[in-house]
């Protein structure tokens, strides 16, 4: 079974810190990336998700947000935990951000 709460860190370095799940399926943290593209400083942001039920074979899948603290912009995150015989946890995820622009003409530039 896949227990998405505590510490997690990817390959760049960046580390997210997640709350046990409420009854719901919802959970809090933060996200300390390693990588930005900002000249300010990187700072600690709060994310906010929820996790699908787990299912028969304990490898669910999970959505969450961030919202950086350090620029005007929000990332969404959606993927799925991944137990592999040994019982080691991996989450593998996709993710879209968004960065404010000043008009509705430069929105086509406003996502990664």
């Amino acid at each position: 079974q896949c227990d998405l709460q505590g510490l997690w860190r990817n390959e760049l370095g960046s580390n997210m810190t997640l709350s046990a799940l409420d009854m719901a399926g919802t959970f809090s943290g933060s996200y300390h990336t390693a990588v930005a593209a900002t000249n300010k400083q990187i700072l600690v942001s709060p994310l906010q998700g929820s996790q699908q039920h787990r299912g028969a074979n304990g490898q669910p899948t999970f959505g969450f947000t961030v919202q950086w603290q350090f620029s005007d912009s929000t990332t969404a995150f959606v993927g799925q935990c991944f137990v592999d015989r040994r019982g080691k946890e991996t989450l593998e995820t996709t993710w879209l951000l968004r960065e404010e622009v000043p008009s509705r003409r430069d929105a086509w530039k406003a996502t990664r």
